[in-house]
């Protein structure tokens, strides 16, 4: 199969995961095959206002986000939310206070 997709990728032809979060598909395999779209299952959607948990699912947070054209383009793909270098090292627990009081003062007013 990983062939077949390869060849139509070559030519041209988009591919689309459907019903993604089904079945076997995991998002390390996804790195396997030319997909150029995925689409969430509708059992996801369907109780978004309702379920917290499938409002989870669907929340995407890129993770090792180093440098602007990463931050660029994630954003321009409607990715809102990032983790990485490119904002901060690792901190140790300790200095959550102290950070938190750097973001009130840098987002307030």
């Amino acid at each position: 199969m990983e062939y077949n997709l390869q060849r139509l990728s070559a030519a041209g032809i988009s591919i689309a995961l459907d019903d993604f979060g089904t079945g076997y598909a995991s998002l390390s395999h996804l790195k396997q095959f030319p997909i150029d779209i995925i689409k969430i299952d509708r059992c996801f959607i369907r109780d978004l206002k309702t379920n917290p948990g499938d409002a989870a699912i669907v929340r995407t947070v890129a993770e090792g986000v180093e440098n602007e054209n990463q931050l660029a383009y994630l954003r321009a793909g409607g990715c809102h939310y990032g983790q990485g270098f490119l904002f901060g090292a690792a901190v140790p627990a300790s200095r959550i206070s102290e950070l938190q009081r750097i973001d009130r003062r840098l987002f307030a007013g």
